[in-house]
């Protein structure tokens, strides 16, 4: 009997033990990135308050201490040094618990649908280019770290999400995001610095679906219909559904402290151009406030050419107009072009490289100051129709368009009767294009890359594909 009594009070004491130690977050964890030179958020959880939790990191001497809340939450902000480590970090509240192989440096948010979930692996039938050489190539000495958050929908925002940090090895790169990975890659190239990746997709699903409640009553109340989230049970398609992925995917991680943000979405709204418009931007506006980052930088990137159901249908030139047009909408914005990659039989490109490279372009030159290469895509200027011919201005970099001396396809003219017909243009001047055709003598509009399959021929100086346009409004 007495033995009895013993053990029972032992695991009574181990079970105190047990409840009273530290839990933090699913990434928060071995192996993670942390911000460089800022003050990070780091919180968790203890058994009820009040209760200290002492919180002790390697790359100081200093040491934090927090009360946790009754219900024994707990949160603090601690500053972090320039890029290094590796790093612990200890958490204490009598009992201790310890996270290692810490590094600080650059740490960004991606988000989006399939293309940014598309993983170096592929999906099936649908490989990844060069992504065999940069699986093969991972090694762990590289210091990137990738955090894939797992798919969870919910009705209402939720405070838990599984999802760990991993190493660089060749396991963890295969099953990562394709487009976040070249980025980082290129990135880490040029800062030499560690780089994070605190990643949450869900291929398929709607702009909507990533933003809370508050953001759609206050500014789309009549275009979304929000009873559905008093329900008991999770709709069908979650991923089409408003809210539901911000709050099991994105309520979780708030107010994680990263650097700015990546955003590969779009397909899935496509047809719905003006409302995009105003849907990005607010997405953009609620995740500066809810991360208390209010000037993180935001990137994005151009949905690719797809046959979809009519290739000869101008739907994706439309959308592409309308996203072009957030970035006047968004401060610190940028995006990455993709006309030139897209491919016909599929929605999901294999020329993620490209994409991630372009990404990256847009932070090295908008983010960290790098100079000497022009990261945005040439635009739209301005056009004169005369002698035949559309002479098209294009706003570009120091070293304005290219290709010269050859034909450029893409581009279709119409006259007074409203038709379009396809067109052929050259480089005449650093920034001007002739576009002539021989069924359009007397042209009045001009247009590029406008159709759901186009292939972009324009580039600037260094290989960044010209945007969609046209003068038909």
């Amino acid at each position: 009997m007495k033995s009895k009594i013993i053990l029972a009070a032992a695991a009574l004491c181990i079970a105190a033990s047990l409840q009273a130690k530290v839990t933090l977050p699913s990434f928060f964890g071995d192996n993670m990135v942390l911000q460089q030179n800022a003050d990070v958020a780091i919180w968790g959880t203890t058994d009820k308050g009040p209760k200290t939790v002492t919180v002790a990191p390697s790359w100081t001497r200093t040491r934090y201490k927090v009360t946790a809340d009754a219900a024994g939450k707990w949160f603090l902000r601690i500053p972090t040094p320039s890029a290094g480590g590796p790093y612990s970090i200890s958490f204490n509240d009598g009992d201790k618990l310890t996270i290692s192989n810490v590094l600080l440096g650059e740490v960004w948010f991606c988000s989006g649908q399939s293309n940014m979930e598309m993983p170096m692996n592929g999906f099936d039938s649908q490989p990844v280019e060069g992504g065999t050489d940069a699986i093969l190539g991972a090694k762990p000495s590289v210091p990137i770290r990738m955090c894939t958050i797992k798919r969870k929908a919910s009705l209402v925002p939720v405070d838990t999400s599984v999802g760990s940090w991993e190493e660089n090895t060749p396991e963890a790169v295969a099953g990562t995001s394709a487009t976040a990975y070249f980025f980082a890659t290129r990135l880490h190239e040029v800062l030499g610095v560690p780089v994070g990746l605190l990643i949450t997709d869900w291929g398929g699903s709607h702009i909507e679906a990533w933003i809370n409640r508050e953001t759609l009553e206050a500014g789309f109340k009549e275009e979304f219909d929000l009873a559905f989230l008093e329900g008991r049970e999770v709709p069908k398609k979650p991923h089409h559904k408003p809210c539901l992925l911000f709050n099991g995917q994105v309520a979780p991680l708030v107010p994680f402290t990263f650097k700015g943000m990546l955003w590969y979405q779009g397909e899935a709204n496509r047809l719905h151009p003006e409302q995009y418009t105003r849907l990005q931007p607010a997405y953009v506006k609620m995740m500066r406030k809810l991360f208390e980052n209010p000037e993180a930088p935001f990137y994005f990137v151009q949905i690719a050419p797809y046959k979809y159901d009519n290739p000869d249908d101008i739907d994706v030139g439309i959308f592409n107009l309308a996203q072009e047009k957030t970035l006047a909408l968004i401060p610190n914005s940028g995006m990455a072009a993709t006309v030139d990659v897209g491919e016909f039989g599929t929605i999901h490109p294999c020329k993620k490289k490209q994409v991630g490279d372009r990404l990256a372009f847009q932070a090295l030159v908008k983010t960290y100051g790098i100079k000497g290469i022009e990261a945005d895509a040439p635009t739209f200027k301005s056009v004169v129709f005369q002698d035949g011919m559309a002479l098209v201005t294009m706003n570009a970099g120091p070293r304005g368009i290219s290709p010269r001396g050859q034909d450029l396809t893409g581009f279709e003219l119409a006259g007074e009767d409203g038709v379009w017909y396809p067109a052929t243009a050259r480089v005449s001047k650093v920034y001007n294009l002739k576009v002539t055709s021989e069924h359009v003598p007397a042209p009045v509009k001009v247009r590029y890359c406008m159709h759901d399959w186009s292939v972009g021929t324009v580039f600037n100086g260094f290989g960044i594909p010209a945007l969609p346009f046209t003068t038909d409004n």
